[in-house]
C-alpha cells in the first residue's frame, strides 16, 4: 500500500532549509554595509520581476532563496544597515530574531490565558520586569490595579488609551449608544499622526482634537492646554484625553508631563503619555529625567522594536487602572468562555486590545533582555548617546550648519543655512549615494534634516562618515 500523498515541508526538509536560512541571515548582517542604504528601485519594477501567475507546482527552498537575492534584495531599504539615520531605529539583535523565530514555530495563538498559558503569563511577567528596568511608578505593576501588555505599535495603545478614556468619561455609555460629538481631545501640535488618525478611528472627530502650541524647545505649553479645556468647557463640551509625548518623531522634544498631568487630574482627564521611542533611555537612571511626572498618569507607551534591539512589531503600554481598560474593550461571545476566564483569576490578554487574536511577542523580549542583561542594554544606550552628542558638536564647530533644535537624546535636528533648496539637495543627493539613509521635518516652517542614532550595529566609524559625507555634500553646493 503506498504511503499517503502529502505536499509539506518534511521534518528533515526544515531542518536544514531551517539551517541555510540562517546562514543566510548571518550572511546578509556580514554584508550589510555593501548595500545601497535605500532602495534604488523605481515604482512598480519589482512587480515587472516576478511572474504573472503562482506556480502551479511547488518549488525548490534553494530556488525561493535564490529570489529572494535576485528579485526582493534590490527593493529592499536596509533598516538594520548601521548608516540607517532615517525616522526612528527599529534596531535588531540576534537573541530577538531567534525569539520571533520560536514564537513562529510554536505557532500560538495567545487571545486567552487557556489557549496556552505560558503566553500569557511570561508576557504579564516582562512587562512587571520592564516597570523596574525603566524606573515606571509602581502603580504599572500587575500586582497594583494596573498593568502591562504588548501591543504591536504606539498606534494601538494609543487608540486603546483613548478608548477607555472615551468610556470613563461617558460612564460607558459611548460604547452602547456612539458619540455623541461633545468630546473633545488634545495633544501637542508635535505628536505623532497616529493621535489624529486614533481620533477617526474612536468617533471623536477630527474637529475635536485640538492641537496644542509648543514653545522653542518644540513642547507643548500647559497654559495653553488650560485654557483651550477652558474655552471648550464654555462652549458646552466635555474634555476628556490628553497625550503627552515624550519624544516626538520630529525633533524628540519633551512635554512637561508633570505641569501636563497636574492639570488633567485637577479636572478628571485621561492622560496618555506615548514615548514609542525614546522611553528607551530610562533603562538608564541618568535619563529617567524624562518620566518625571509619571506617577501621576493614566496609561503609557514604549517600544522596544525602536531603540531596545527588539524586532517589529512590540510596544509596551501600560495602564494604572486595568479594569477602564477591560470594560472599554471587552467582549465575551459564548465560543470564549471558559472555566479559567470565569474563575477571575487569569489575564486575557484579548481585552486589553482591538483585535481578538495575539501573537507570543513576549518571547523575543524575553530573549533580548536575556542575552544582554540590564547593563548589556545600558551599555549601548549609553554609547548611542555619546556618538549623537558627538554629533551636535560636529555640528556646532561648522558654521555652515545650526542646530535646528535641542538634541536631548539621539536626535539631531540641523540644517544648513543656505535655506530649504539646499538642505533638500543635500538629502537628495545623500539617500540617492546609498552611503547612508536620512530623512527630514519642518521645524519653524523650514526643512530640517534629522540623523537618529539608534541602530544595534552603528559605531563611531559610521557617524564619523555620515557627517563627513554630509560636509562633502554641503561643499558641492557651490560648484
Amino acid at each position: 500500500m503506498s504511503e499517503p500523498k502529502s505536499f509539506h515541508m518534511t521534518q528533515e526538509e526544515f531542518r536544514r532549509h531551517g539551517y541555510a536560512m540562517v546562514d543566510w541571515i548571518a550572511n546578509y548582517y556580514s554584508r550589510v554595509e555593501s548595500f545601497p542604504v535605500l532602495s534604488q528601485v523605481e515604482p512598480g519594477q519589482i512587480r515587472t520581476w516576478l511572474p504573472a501567475q503562482p506556480p502551479t507546482r511547488g518549488e525548490t527552498f534553494e530556488d525561493m532563496l535564490r529570489d529572494v537575492e535576485k528579485f526582493i534584495l534590490p527593493g529592499i531599504t536596509h533598516w538594520q544597515s548601521p548608516n540607517f539615520f532615517a525616522y526612528f531605529p527599529t534596531a535588531v539583535s540576534g537573541p530577538s530574531i531567534l525569539g520571533e523565530l520560536l514564537s513562529s514555530g510554536l505557532g500560538v495563538q495567545g487571545m486567552l490565558w487557556a489557549t496556552s498559558p505560558a503566553c500569557t503569563e511570561l508576557e504579564t511577567h516582562i512587562l512587571d520586569w520592564m516597570v523596574s528596568m525603566l524606573g515606571l511608578p509602581d502603580k504599572f505593576l500587575s500586582s497594583n490595579t494596573g498593568g502591562g501588555v504588548i501591543q504591536d505599535t504606539a498606534s494601538s495603545a494609543s487608540l486603546c488609551a483613548l478608548l477607555a478614556a472615551r468610556e470613563r468619561a461617558t460612564n460607558f455609555a459611548s460604547n452602547q449608544q456612539g458619540c455623541d460629538g461633545k468630546l473633545v481631545a488634545y495633544t501637542s501640535s508635535q505628536a505623532h499622526s497616529s493621535i489624529e488618525k486614533a481620533i477617526q478611528v474612536a468617533g471623536i472627530g477630527k474637529q475635536n482634537l485640538r492641537l496644542i502650541d509648543v514653545d522653542d524647545r518644540f513642547a507643548m505649553k500647559p497654559d495653553v492646554l488650560a485654557r483651550l479645556m477652558a474655552q471648550d468647557r464654555e462652549k458646552g463640551l466635555v474634555p476628556f484625553f490628553v497625550c503627552g509625548t515624550v519624544g516626538t518623531t520630529s525633533s524628540n522634544a519633551i512635554d512637561p508631563i508633570r505641569a501636563i498631568a497636574e492639570i488633567c487630574r485637577q479636572q478628571n482627564l485621561w492622560l496618555h503619555v506615548d514615548a514609542a521611542m525614546s522611553g528607551t533611555a530610562a533603562l538608564c537612571p541618568e535619563f529617567r529625567h524624562i518620566h518625571d511626572g509619571l506617577e501621576l498618569v493614566d496609561s503609557y507607551c514604549f517600544n522596544p522594536h525602536k531603540w531596545m534591539f527588539t524586532n517589529f512589531d512590540c510596544d509596551c503600554f501600560y495602564v494604572a487602572d486595568r479594569k477602564a481598560l477591560i470594560q472599554a474593550l471587552s467582549v465575551l461571545p459564548e465560543y470564549l468562555r471558559n472555566k479559567a476566564t470565569e474563575s477571575g483569576a487569569v489575564i486575557d490578554y484579548r481585552d486589553w486590545q482591538v483585535p481578538l487574536g495575539r501573537r507570543f511577542r513576549a518571547l523575543k523580549l524575553w530573549f533580548v533582555i536575556r542575552h544582554y542583561g540590564v547593563e548589556g542594554l545600558q551599555h549601548h544606550v549609553r554609547q548611542h548617546m555619546v556618538l549623537a552628542q558627538e554629533f551636535v558638536q560636529w555640528v556646532k564647530s561648522d558654521s555652515r550648519f545650526e542646530l535646528a533644535a535641542p538634541a536631548p537624546l539621539n536626535l539631531i535636528c540641523f540644517r544648513q543655512k543656505a535655506g530649504d533648496d539646499a538642505n533638500q539637495t543635500i538629502m537628495d543627493r545623500l539617500n540617492r549615494s546609498g552611503d547612508l539613509y536620512l530623512t527630514h521635518t519642518r521645524l519653524q516652517d523650514k526643512l530640517t534634516l534629522r540623523v537618529c542614532i539608534g541602530q544595534a550595529n552603528t559605531e563611531r566609524r559610521h557617524v564619523e562618515k555620515a557627517w563627513k559625507r554630509i560636509q562633502e555634500e554641503a561643499d558641492r553646493l557651490g560648484r
